[in-house]
């Protein structure tokens, strides 16, 4: 299909109260006016970003994607944000990509934010997540994964860009926004992709101050949408004509170094 049509959360969030986060974003997402086909929340959206893994982790089988499959379906949208998952013994940072019929996949944040003592707390991801809409790819990663561009590099197949649209979801500070704002720019402009951006709003309660800057970018680096500080609930309709029409005209990437991560 030639569209994909997406809505964005930024949003505060309850320190630590996954009852009261889930029971906020379902009004919000039951407040959508407009058809959409992909809602996306921030970053560990029943939590905030908190390091007490232990305390606060469910499995596959919990309440939260529990939740998630049934507002995927109530409201026939593919719902995405990562939550605090145990699995196996070890807690990950997961971004889960709910289908409306049941069916899910999963991220495991593989850049696990050092300064905040992330990595003392959960494990890394090794492997990406590209899912497939209506022929769009979309390669879906966390907050701080931003930083590492060759995490994110568009590798081609069969001469064919490995997807269209690259989604963060974040708690990305205040503070560092600018860097936040000019990395998903940059994003886009070299992996001639749609870059969406979702982040949180508001204080958490260590503190820290959350600015939003939700940002869904051209493949041109052009913004479509930014928002700061207000919570807000956006939805735009991508473009994929006008995403081959950037690649035909500027076939950059057929120019990019050949490499493999290991």
């Amino acid at each position: 299909m030639s569209t994909l049509t997406i809505t964005t959360i930024q949003t505060n969030l309850y320190w630590e109260d996954k009852a009261a986060n889930l029971s906020m974003l379902q009004e919000k997402i039951n407040s959508l006016s407009s058809k959409t086909e992909i809602v996306i929340l921030p970053e560990m959206f029943t939590t905030g970003f908190s390091m007490r893994a232990d305390a606060l982790a469910e499995t596959m089988e919990g309440e939260t994607v529990e939740w998630m499959k049934m507002v995927s379906n109530r409201y026939n949208i593919i719902l995405t944000g990562s939550a605090i998952i145990e699995d196996e013994g070890k807690y990950y940072n997961r971004l889960i990509w709910m289908l409306p019929n049941g069916q899910y996949g999963y991220y495991n944040k593989r850049h696990l934010f050092a300064y905040a003592e992330e990595d003392q707390h959960y494990s890394a991801g090794n492997k990406r997540l590209i899912a497939s809409v209506k022929g769009w790819k979309i390669n879906l990663l966390v907050c701080y994964d931003l930083r590492f561009p060759v995490w994110s590099r568009q590798k081609s197949e069969e001469g064919e860009p490995e997807y269209d649209v690259l989604i963060y979801v974040a708690n990305w500070p205040e503070r560092r926004s600018h860097a936040w704002k000019t990395l998903l720019c940059a994003r886009a402009i070299e992996n001639q992709c749609y870059v969406v951006g979702v982040n949180r709003v508001g204080d958490d309660d260590k503190n820290i101050h959350y600015s939003g800057n939700t940002l869904v970018i051209d493949p041109m680096g052009q913004v479509l949408y930014h928002m700061a500080e207000e919570e807000d609930i956006n939805t735009i309709t991508l473009s994929k004509d006008k995403l081959n029409e950037v690649r035909m005209k500027f076939p950059f990437l057929r120019d990019a170094d050949d490499f493999m991560i290991q």
